[in-house]
């Protein structure tokens, strides 16, 4: 999952000093899943009990499967530990849970044992609610059993050799294995992913028009896994056709720079509309400032253009907003979609030599790509 899918989630937990988060749409299923629970599912098998018992169960069932599903992520991430990867956050949303990993597994055994990590915690749990459920009776019997059957499948289906899906992800680590090429192993798992989410979205449409249960569903699943699997093909052509390529080789190294003193209007006519570029670094008497980028061009009244001077709307100077030329291009745009930034500045024993911008690396990758 990438970073725009993590907008619309809020901090619950932090747990194993990993921040576990709830998106937006956890709420949608949890409320549907408490729904049916409590007015199918438990009235069907304990049918004895009272009303108020059924929802009782059907709430906590849905609490406790996300808690399954936030064990499974964390299961993910302390293997991943083990083998120096670091965990930003864990979120839970409407179609399970992701643990966002910074970096790559650094070889096939490690995405191995990540990747099973997860469907063997899930056979674990669902090992103990029937043990749990074993020794009970009545509604407490009903609810471990729910939760030790919904932990089994939870573990089969992470299992299917869709990428991203961990059963994905095991397949990569043996493609990976035997090719020694991880862009290859990736693009091969992704592919093999994108043809599994169009089965389910087939299958899906089949079960609608024969009536079969379920059909619906299939198919947001498989739309799901269809993007995910997409996105995870087009990120690793990117970072094949990235990978060597450091921030000095593209960086724009002849700036065209502003003085704090000129207006907007002189900027825009003699700047932006001149030179076409989205921003400009500020620069004082040879001192970076920052860089008014057309963005806040557009934030000042157009009738104020003439009077409202450059001092006044750029955007200062960070400390964070730099790289070193040596860096790896794919790092600077790692850097850009963090900060939300179109373009960073290029820096070397403290002074600015370029700037690397998105459409840059966009022009080189549509140059050099396959």
């Amino acid at each position: 999952m990438n970073r725009d899918s993590l907008k619309g989630a809020w901090k619950v937990a932090t747990i194993m000093g990993i921040p576990i988060r709830i998106h937006f749409s956890w709420l949608i299923i949890f409320g549907l899943l408490t729904w049916l629970l409590s007015s199918r599912y438990f009235p069907q098998v304990t049918p004895d009990l009272p009303f108020v018992s059924y929802w009782i169960s059907g709430i906590l069932a849905a609490l406790l499967l996300f808690a399954s599903v936030a064990f499974h992520e964390l299961a993910h991430s302390y293997v991943a530990r083990k083998y120096h990867l670091t965990i930003e956050s864990i979120t839970l949303f409407i179609f399970g849970g992701v643990a966002q990993l910074k970096g790559d597994p650094p070889h096939p055994r490690a995405e191995f044992w990540i990747a099973i990590a997860g469907p063997l915690s899930s056979f674990f749990l669902s090992a103990v609610f029937f043990l749990t459920m074993i020794n009970t009776s009545g509604g407490v019997r009903a609810l471990f059993a729910y939760l030790a059957q919904i932990n089994l499948i939870l573990g089969i289906f992470n299992l299917i050799p869709g990428f991203p899906m961990d059963g994905g992800r095991v397949l990569r680590s043996a493609i990976w294995g035997k090719k020694k090429d991880y862009f290859y192993a990736t693009q091969k798992a992704s592919s093999v992913g994108r043809m599994i989410a169009l089965f389910f979205i087939f299958f899906g449409l089949f079960s609608i028009f024969t009536g079969g249960p379920g059909g619906l569903w299939l198919m947001l699943v498989g739309w799901f896994l269809f993007s995910a699997a997409q996105a995870s093909y087009q990120q690793s052509t990117l970072q094949e056709v990235l990978a060597g390529v450091k921030v000095k080789d593209i960086m724009v190294r002849e700036m065209q720079t502003v003085d704090p003193s000129m207006t907007i209007q002189r900027v825009v006519d003699d700047y932006f509309l001149r030179f076409g570029y989205g921003g400009f670094p500020v620069v004082d008497e040879g001192k970076f400032l920052g860089i008014l980028t057309l963005k806040e061009v557009k934030d000042v009244p157009r009738e104020n253009w003439a009077r409202v001077k450059v001092s006044e709307a750029y955007v200062p100077h960070e400390k964070r907003w730099e790289i070193p030329p040596e860096a790896e291009v794919a790092k600077a745009l790692e850097l850009m979609i963090k900060e939300d930034k179109g373009r960073i500045v290029v820096t070397e024993r403290d002074r600015i030599i370029g700037l690397i911008t998105r459409n840059g690396i966009a022009r080189y990758i549509q140059l050099m790509g396959k």
